[in-house]
């Protein structure tokens, strides 16, 4: 694997990340109506962009500059949250499709679905779908960095003794060869 796709590798982009307005006006028309985008009114004018440090291994995250002791009163109070910063991984620049999915997911959070529920997962795959294996090089060579990991390398099937190697994070149940259970 080439080392320039390991996500601690990966060079800070000289420009800030960018978002076209489009994109937050979708998020904002989205959450119109959504009881639980506390900061709705707020979130547009209080976020920051920035790139999180290469070694980081998080694609996103959100941080209310405010604490979370004051966080939980100005939710339920449905106060402005102050400033927001989304950070995004520099890696993210590489594919363009996993950058908008990755942003639409963290303003879900700054907008007050600070929660991985379901209504926060359906409104980030319909206003920025995730991009398939297929389609985003960045996901297949971070599936790899995944894989290279693990500790079991290759599989053997017991009944048949065929050797095959690990393209899967999930363990095989069944061999390829001969079919039956491992």
């Amino acid at each position: 694997m080439a080392e320039q796709w390991k996500l601690a590798n990966a060079a800070i982009p000289s420009n800030p990340p960018h978002i076209e307005q489009e994109t937050i006006q979708s998020c904002l028309d989205a959450l119109s109506g959504v009881v639980d985008a506390v900061f709705l009114p707020w979130v547009e004018h209080r976020i920051n962009l920035e790139w999180l440090e290469p070694a980081d291994d998080r694609l996103g995250m959100t941080r209310f500059d405010e604490g979370p002791n004051e966080l939980i009163r100005r939710r339920r109070l449905r106060l402005d949250p102050g400033q927001i910063t989304i950070g995004l991984h520099p890696i993210l620049d590489l594919d363009e499709a996993l950058f908008r999915h990755t942003f639409v997911h963290e303003f879900l959070h700054a907008a007050g679905l600070t929660l991985h529920s379901k209504e926060h997962d359906t409104l980030t795959n319909q206003l920025a779908p995730a991009p398939s294996l297929n389609q985003s090089e960045v996901l297949r060579h971070m599936r790899q960095e995944v894989l290279e990991q693990l500790p079991i390398q290759e599989w053997t099937c017991r009944s048949c003794g065929h050797h095959w190697k690990r393209t899967t994070v999930r363990t095989p149940q069944r061999c390829i060869k001969c079919a039956r259970p491992l």
